[in-house]
């Protein structure tokens, strides 16, 4: 299983104070430990890097980054992500425009993702996004 490994996820694992019973955390560090596939993109790097203050913590993120295979959306991942969001919004979800590009992403690469959010999780219901633990 290839996971990709959302913003919610990533911030939960590097902070000190991650909330205990919390599964989603745990995944990412065993497939880390592993040496499974765990793949990113630039947004989910920046959002990490503006939600991190002080160098020694951006310089952390950016190394461990460093290791991860990274996805660049093109042009038709732009356009079918605006596509997803907007059917999302016809059937009543909200879904931001970052996440629908990151579920774009999952689902033209066939990739599991490991989230937190709840927001993907009610998108899942009209497009074919396969989260973690919804079968896992």
């Amino acid at each position: 299983m290839n996971l990709f490994v959302d913003t919610s996820v990533w911030s939960l694992t590097l902070r000190r104070d991650a909330p205990a019973g919390c599964p989603e955390p745990q995944v990412l560090r065993r497939a880390l430990e592993r040496g499974e596939t765990v793949i990113t993109t630039g947004v989910v790097l920046q959002e990490l890097l503006q939600g991190f203050a002080g160098a020694r913590a951006q310089d952390a993120i950016i190394d461990r980054f460093q290791a991860l295979p990274f996805l660049t959306p093109d042009r038709k991942d732009h356009i079918d992500a605006a596509l997803l969001r907007n059917l999302c919004r016809r059937r009543g979800v909200q879904l931001g425009t970052i996440d629908a590009l990151l579920a774009q992403l999952c689902i033209r690469h066939d990739l599991t993702l490991l989230t937190a959010d709840l927001d993907f999780t009610h998108a899942a219901v009209h497009c074919p996004l396969n989260i973690w633990g919804a079968g896992h």
